[in-house]
């Protein structure tokens, strides 16, 4: 299966063929790009473009499902989920609210966090369970919240083009459950990597070094959680050894060197 597709050319990578592609649409729009696994109810990773932002945090958006993992017809869109009974399709298919209602440890950890998303719209379309992991909720409110604000000033301030960032999460067979079953995977790490080829060349030496491209790497628990920045190729490498991945696995296409034009489907996420 084609993996980690944000980049130019959709590169080689992951190989688990139950993952399901997600364009993820909002009001009739692609918004980023979801790889979810509907047996572990958790997205392996989510794809998408940073934009610039003040970096307020909105937290009014209702959450939504994903009706494309629950093959019903519609337009594709995500939705708010309905107040009242739904279908045993969607949990079969996907994490449903209350998997994550009962669990005092954990708290839903964006892989697409709305701070990093400017317009209305965007920013809603953080809001599905679709792209959350279950994060232990001091090292969402603390390290990974901390890194999330670093890499948004970084990008405002030094990325003078389009950055892509990929965030997506490792596991190892550790479930929340509920009413005696397992239903969503806790990661037990918590990876990122972004690429901007069109940076400040006049930025300090510390910053100029995390360009075009840098990634972290961080453990989902409640200490020795601190996120470590390393190259993306770093990051690759550890990948390859915790994930059903690919040997040849790219984050980014041409290991974010060059510019390249991004695949159709990621167009209109601009």
């Amino acid at each position: 299966m084609q993996g980690l597709p944000v980049h130019g050319d959709t590169t080689t990578g992951i190989i688990e063929t139950k993952l399901k592609k997600i364009c993820q649409r909002y009001a009739d729009k692609p918004r980023y790009v979801t790889l979810y696994d509907p047996h572990k109810r958790i997205p392996v990773y989510s794809a998408y473009t940073f934009k610039k932002t003040e970096g307020d945090r909105r937290v009014d958006y209702p959450w939504m499902y994903e009706p494309q993992l629950a093959e019903i017809d519609g337009n594709g869109n995500m939705l708010p989920f309905p107040t009242g009974y739904l279908h045993m399709k969607f949990e079969d298919s996907q994490a449903v609210l209350d998997d994550y209602s009962d669990v005092v440890l954990y708290e839903r950890g964006h892989l697409n966090p709305d701070q990093h998303q400017s317009t209305p719209h965007d920013r809603a379309a953080t809001y599905t369970l679709t792209n959350v992991v279950p994060e232990i909720r001091e090292f969402n409110i603390g390290p990974w919240r901390e890194y999330e604000e670093r890499i948004r000033l970084r990008l405002n301030n030094f990325c003078r083009g389009t950055a892509f960032i990929v965030t997506g999460v490792t596991t190892r067979g550790n479930m929340i459950r509920r009413n005696n079953q397992d239903r969503v995977a806790i990661p037990e790490d918590v990876w990122s990597a972004y690429c901007c080829t069109d940076y400040d060349r006049n930025s300090p030496h510390d910053v100029r070094i995390r360009f075009p491209s840098h990634a972290a790497l961080a453990k989902n628990a409640k200490e020795g959680n601190s996120v470590h920045e390393m190259p993306v190729q770093e990051l690759e490498i550890f990948l390859k050894s915790n994930m059903d991945v690919d040997q040849n696995l790219q984050i980014f296409y041409d290991n974010c060197i060059s510019p390249s034009p991004l695949p159709l489907y990621l167009q209109h996420t601009i």
